[in-house]
């Protein structure tokens, strides 16, 4: 019985410890950052927004390659932060994935401020170490 709990535990904890990783060390020098829209801009619905990066390559999420990230989208929540860091960045309305590579989306906002912000994630949509993240940028939709 005892042998049977022993082996129950390593095999639990062989099956989490990728769930308890480090971060992936993030390509040197990389940035994310909007072409567009400029900070401070006034647009119309739908929005496009386009994606840069700098130093770095683009890989969908599930593909473990040095040197890439893939984006994801902060829209009209906090800036990126600390609590943040070792998170999986969840997917809902005010975290858009783009795990398959994109570079640009389309975005159907009300009318008002919003704010922006562009942060890398690795293969499991985990931000980098240190996180490669853009400026908060805020625009308005007419």
């Amino acid at each position: 019985m005892i042998k049977q709990l022993s082996l129950a535990i390593v095999l639990a904890a062989a099956c989490l410890a990728p769930a308890f990783a480090q971060q992936t060390p993030a390509p040197e020098n990389a940035e994310v950052y909007f072409i567009a829209p400029e900070d401070g801009a006034t647009v119309q619905a739908p929005v496009t927004v386009l994606f840069g990066l700098r130093n770095a390559g683009v890989a969908p999420a599930g593909v473990e390659m040095e040197g890439t990230l893939h984006h994801h989208l902060f829209v009209n929540r906090t800036p990126f932060g600390e609590d943040d860091a070792a998170m999986n960045i969840p997917s809902d309305d005010n975290h858009r994935h783009f795990g398959g590579g994109q570079t640009q989306t389309t975005l159907d906002l009300e009318p008002g401020e919003h704010t922006l912000q562009l942060v890398g994630g690795d293969h499991n949509h985990i931000p980098h170490d240190p996180p490669v993240v853009s400026d908060v940028i805020t625009i308005t939709v007419e």
